[in-house]
């Protein structure tokens, strides 16, 4: 694109398995297209009135030779205006000036008779393509320019102002410069789109790495806090490090900013620690696999699961998602529901979708905590669940009356669904 705009690229798989190649989305394109077919059309427009009404010219010779030259230019430059790369300053400048040329070749070329009647100049309405192409190229600005030039042309070609010229004058100026505003707002759109969709992507790849940092180190965090807490000791000393990077990340979590408290030296040496508790990650799956083999671990003592008597394959990478969801409305469930709480998770099949429903026994979450929750920077509910089946394409419904329990529904449509 051109004016320091650039469209955001696609990858297609070229005929017969061949290397990707790059596609270009631009709203410039079909423009440019149609100023190559504006081009040639209005070429063989011109050398058709040209042919009809050569012997009418008081110089004959003259008009063949500029239309030749005219058609040779066309001929060696006809896919300049099919890209914006191509079509440079340089080239718009010649373009015009031979459209330029070819108005006023017409008042020593053609007989006062015709030119005071209104016949058409040699280029005709060729000349408007070289207006077209300032107008795409450079925005309303190079088209009024253009327009200028070809209007100045045309009146000096007619030696006076008549209504004919003036009416095409003014529809020529007013188009090209309307056309030109367009694309201007066209690409001020389209670096708009650009920048939401470089912030929309930004902000999911942020949330996954949210999610796993809540589902890995905040909770070791959390643990060796607890556990250094209870021993004591050189480990009491530990457990409060942990504590504090774990108040860091769930504040970088949820989007704030914690002024650093520590020294370098320091923080490197709790990261180090915190890399000695951490588990290392597991490889990511490929290929469909059954979802009832990833839920069924889950069940326990206090944890029930039901599911259809069948597998119910779902394409590895969202099982995998839907089954770390499940596990975090079960840690919810262990951390919040207390001790004698009970969960059961209920797998349905359905024909477009996989729906798993996590439901338990214990107190129910008051109003307005998940907001609360949100703000202290505990995403559980936000990213590890309702972050996870968005990216999936799913919707994570919660209902929770206080007194009655919770209950989550998890919906994942199949693919191609």
């Amino acid at each position: 694109m051109t004016q320091g705009t650039r469209a955001a690229p696609g990858i297609s798989r070229a005929p017969g398995g061949k290397r990707p190649r790059a596609v270009r989305m631009s709203v410039e394109l079909p423009l440019w297209r149609a100023l190559t077919g504006y081009r040639i059309i209005t070429l063989g427009y011109a050398l058709a009135l040209f042919f009809l009404n050569y012997r009418e010219y008081a110089h004959p010779l003259g008009a063949a030779l500029y239309m030749g030259a005219l058609t040779v230019w066309m001929l060696l430059t006809w896919n300049r205006v099919t890209a914006p790369e191509r079509c440079t300053r340089g080239f718009l400048a010649a373009d015009l000036g031979i459209a330029l040329a070819g108005i006023l070749l017409t008042a020593v070329i053609d007989s006062a008779e015709r030119i005071a009647s209104g016949a058409a100049t040699l280029p005709s309405i060729w000349a408007g393509g070289a207006v077209l192409g300032c107008a795409i190229k450079g925005g309303w600005r190079w088209a009024a320019v253009g327009s200028t030039l070809v209007a100045v042309a045309n009146l000096v070609e007619r030696g006076g102002a008549a209504r004919d010229t003036i009416h095409n004058v003014l529809l020529v100026w007013v188009s090209s410069i309307a056309i030109g505003y367009i694309v201007e707002v066209a690409r001020a759109s389209e670096r708009t789109l650009a920048r939401a969709l470089q912030i929309e992507a930004a902000t999911r790849e942020r949330e996954r790495l949210a999610r796993d940092i809540h589902d890995g180190v905040l909770q070791v965090l959390a643990m060796v806090q607890r556990r250094g807490a209870a021993i004591g000791g050189e480990a009491a000393e530990l457990g409060r490090m942990a504590g504090e990077q774990e108040i860091a990340l769930r504040t970088l979590v949820a989007g704030g900013l914690l002024p650093p408290q520590r020294s370098a030296a320091q923080l490197a040496e709790d990261a180090e620690l915190v890399r000695t508790v951490t588990p290392a990650p597991a490889a990511a799956p490929s290929g469909p696999c059954d979802l009832q083999a990833l839920l069924a671990p889950y069940a326990g003592a206090t944890v029930s699961f039901a599911g259809p008597g069948t597998p119910v394959l779902l394409e590895a990478a969202a099982a995998a998602e839907l089954a770390a969801a499940v596990g975090a409305a079960l840690d919810n469930v262990a951390k919040h529901a207390g001790d004698g709480a009970r969960a059961w998770i209920l797998l349905e099949d359905e024909p477009g979708e996989v729906i798993v429903t996590v439901r338990d026994d214990g107190p129910g979450i008051a109003e307005g905590r998940l907001a609360d929750a949100e703000r202290e920077g505990r995403m559980g509910v936000a990213l590890s669940i309702r972050g996870r089946l968005r990216d999936l394409g799913g919707s994570a419904e919660l209902v929770s009356v206080p007194g009655q329990g919770t209950e989550v529904e998890l919906r994942v449509p199949r693919a191609g669904a």
